[in-house]
C-alpha cells in the first residue's frame, strides 16, 4: 500500500514540475451550450419530469415527499441507516419508530446501515444525474457503502443540461455524478449493479423549504 502511495506522489510531483514553467494556466475555453445538447435537453418536458424519466431509465427511483420514500425502505426491510443531522428535520417527523435514523456514521460498523441519506448539491435533468460534492455530503461512506442510497435536493437545483451544471458546480474539489446505482460489466457484456456503491440509487425531490 505505501508503495502505491509512493508511486502515486512520484506522479503528481512530475506534473507539478512540468507545469511550473508555465506563465499562465490557458483559460477555459468559451462554448456555446446548444453544441452539447442532447435531444432530452431540448425536450418540452418539465425539467423535474424529465430528471425524473431520466434517472428511472438508470434504474434510479424518485420520491417526491417522505412518505413515498418510507413506504419504498419499508418494502426493502431497510430499518436502520444514516441520515445527515442537517436533514433531519427535514424527514424525521414522517419516520416511524421501528425505522431507526444515525446522525453519526461508524466507520468500522458500516454493514450496520442499510441506508444513507445525505444531501445533494443538484442534478442534471438531460442524464439523470445526481451531483454530490465534498461540501455537500456529510460523510461520503455514508453515500457510497449502504445498498440505498438516499440523496435529497429541491426542484430550484435541477440543472437543465451537463453545461449548466458546470458552470455551477464552483470550486469544489471532489463532484461525483451519479446516474442510478452503481454498474460494471464483463467482456461478455452482462450488467451487474452495485458492485462498487449503492445496489439503489434513490433521489427524494423537494419543493423548496
Amino acid at each position: 500500500m505505501s508503495a502505491d502511495r509512493d508511486d502515486r506522489l512520484r506522479v503528481f510531483a512530475r506534473i507539478r514540475k512540468a507545469l511550473e514553467p508555465l506563465p499562465e494556466r490557458a483559460p477555459r475555453p468559451a462554448f456555446s451550450a446548444e453544441i452539447a445538447l442532447s435531444k432530452q435537453a431540448r425536450s418540452t418536458l418539465r425539467r423535474s419530469a424529465l430528471f425524473c424519466q431520466q434517472l428511472e431509465r438508470a434504474h434510479g427511483r424518485v420520491f417526491q415527499n417522505v412518505q413515498g420514500l418510507v413506504a419504498f425502505l419499508e418494502e426493502k426491510g431497510a430499518l436502520k441507516g444514516y441520515v445527515d443531522p442537517t436533514l433531519l428535520p427535514l424527514v424525521q417527523a414522517e419516520f416511524p419508530e421501528h425505522i431507526e435514523l444515525c446522525c453519526e456514521f461508524h466507520r468500522e460498523r458500516v454493514d450496520d446501515y442499510a441506508f444513507g441519506i445525505t444531501r445533494a448539491a443538484g442534478a442534471i435533468a438531460e442524464t439523470g444525474s445526481l451531483l454530490l460534492t465534498d461540501r455537500g455530503t456529510s460523510r461520503r461512506l455514508a453515500a457510497l457503502t449502504p445498498w440505498i442510497h438516499v440523496a435529497i435536493l429541491y426542484q430550484s437545483e435541477l440543472f437543465l443540461h451537463v453545461a449548466e451544471a458546470l458552470a455551477a458546480l464552483g470550486d469544489d474539489p471532489n463532484t461525483i455524478f451519479c446516474t442510478g446505482p452503481s454498474k460494471t460489466a464483463d467482456i461478455e457484456g452482462i450488467l451487474i449493479e452495485g458492485v462498487h456503491g449503492p445496489g439503489e440509487q434513490v433521489a427524494l425531490l423537494l419543493d423548496e423549504a
